[in-house]
């Protein structure tokens, strides 16, 4: 799997800060509007119903919200990053500065679960981390997220 096969170019965001996870979800619901096409709200309310079966904080400043949907017909990603890390109930209680949130056709078994690995490997590289933090470049992003770091490590 290769990360250009869940982002769109434009699907790589900074954002200064987001009040809260539903004003997150919101701003990612507008996001994959405005670059796939799906319904905000959709999107919005299976994020979530998603995190309400348990955080999708991964620890490390890192989260990875992922829901399935009708509208979709492949796996699609999202990341942003916040200026402002945000208190996001993550499992090492870390605030959340890096997300990647991951949209899956509603039957989409091993497909989602192979880019959630995937997405999770490659975030859990903290060197991978820190280059993503010490830039503000959205273009840059799909580049550190593609490096061959990223490549071997998966």
């Amino acid at each position: 799997m290769q990360m250009s096969e869940l982002l769109d170019a434009d699907a790589l965001r900074v954002i200064g800060s987001a009040t809260s996870k539903k004003r997150l979800f919101q701003t990612i619901g507008e996001m994959a509007h405005s670059v796939y096409g799906l319904p905000a709200t959709s999107v919005i309310e299976a994020l979530q119903e998603r995190e309400s079966l348990g955080p999708t904080g991964v620890g490390h400043g890192v989260a990875l919200p992922h829901a399935r949907l009708d509208e979709v017909d492949r796996v699609l990603g999202v990341f942003l990053k916040l200026d402002r890390p945000l208190d996001y109930g993550s499992v090492d209680k870390s605030p959340v500065d890096l997300i990647f949130a991951l949209f899956a056709p509603r039957d989409a078994g091993v497909e989602h679960l192979k880019a959630l690995a995937f997405v999770s490997r490659t975030l859990r590289n903290p060197a991978i981390c820190e280059k993503l933090r010490a830039n503000d470049d959205p273009a840059k992003f799909i580049e550190i997220l593609s490096s061959d770091t990223v490549n071997k490590a998966a």
